[in-house]
């Protein structure tokens, strides 16, 4: 039996499609590469970045621009991205929040989900659950018991509504059932001196900017908010061993445009998988304290996924919002 000259011309047309995707990866990238990053200079995202361009440069021949777009809390060098032309020269570099987004802001100009391409995760950086010294706790459960028995007189300090420090708190209070008092800052920076001078009581910050402020005794670390043991402090329990699948890691990662061909996405996972095994990128994670990640596409994207919902469901509880 003949096949209908409608079928054959779609196979015909898919089979060239087919093509001309598989060529252009062969030959992408044609033009400069930029990456642009949606906060200021500065913290574990642009350099990252950096290091990231510096092997793009190297194995692809292209020069790499690292654009820093700030404002409105990274979303508009992130809308930039999601609007750009989809043929993997322009690509975003950003952080765990990303995965909140999608709940927190009502009105945003874009959709994450719709309008991105998960890429690969770059790396994995852990939280501590830090207190003041003064306060009379020597341990995780000391803490939870202290926290529960004074019901909300305890502060909690955070580098702003919505952070990821902020989003582990709720996270924290929600699984350990207990309330406390949340007291917004402008920046991790703020919160963790308000910590250090005593003005409140607990938060979570950044393990490696932590340990420095741990080895002095300015501030006591009780807890990890990785999955896993942190490997510069594995003896401090992670939160998931009084809670099981307890998880709220900062990550860094790429993402494109969501109509970029899956080939040019599979060259680019496989360029950063590369990158991460250089000399320049292990030893700079190994210095900021940072777990070097390099993750398929399909294997970002599943976890990605995991995090929206994850972070929903905490914010969604807290009833959290942010304009």
């Amino acid at each position: 039996m003949k096949k209908p000259m409608r079928t054959l011309a779609w196979v015909a047309g898919a089979a060239a499609l087919c093509s001309a995707t598989l060529s252009a990866a062969q030959t992408y990238p044609v033009k400069p590469i930029r990456i642009v990053v949606p906060v200021q200079p500065g913290g574990g995202l642009d350099p990252q970045a950096r290091l990231l361009g510096r092997n793009f440069h190297e194995s692809m021949g292209q020069p790499v621009v690292v654009e820093n777009r700030p404002g409105a809390n990274g979303m508009l060098g992130t809308e930039y991205v999601a609007k750009s032309p989809a043929d993997g020269h322009t690509l975003l570099c950003a952080a765990a929040s990303l995965a909140s987004a999608v709940t927190l802001y009502r009105n945003l100009p874009f959709d994450v989900q719709r309008d991105l391409a998960p890429v690969s995760q770059l790396s994995s950086n852990a939280q501590f659950l830090i207190v003041h010294p003064s306060l009379p706790v020597g341990s995780l459960r000391d803490f939870i018991a202290l926290a529960k028995k004074h019901g909300g007189k305890l502060n909690a300090a955070s580098g702003g509504t919505g952070t990821a420090n902020h989003l582990v708190l709720e996270m924290f209070k929600q699984r350990a059932g207990f309330q406390a008092t949340h007291i917004p800052y402008k920046g991790s920076g703020p919160a963790t001196i308000a910590l250090m001078s005593g003005e409140v009581d607990f938060s979570f910050a950044g393990a490696i900017s932590m340990i420095p402020h741990m080895r002095s005794g300015k501030v006591k670390a009780l807890a990890v908010s990785s999955p896993s043991p942190y490997r510069l402090a594995p003896a401090l329990p992670t939160l998931a061993s009084l809670y099981p699948g307890f998880e709220s890691v900062n990550w860094y990662a790429i993402f494109a445009p969501a109509a970029t061909p899956a080939a040019l996405i599979d060259k680019l996972g496989l360029e950063i998988i590369a990158a991460l095994k250089s000399p320049e990128m292990r030893d700079f994670m190994l210095k900021e304290g940072a777990d070097a990640v390099g993750s398929t596409p399909r294997e970002f994207t599943a976890y990605f996924k995991r995090e929206i919902e994850r972070y929903a469901n905490v914010i969604q509880a807290a009833n959290i919002r942010v304009e």
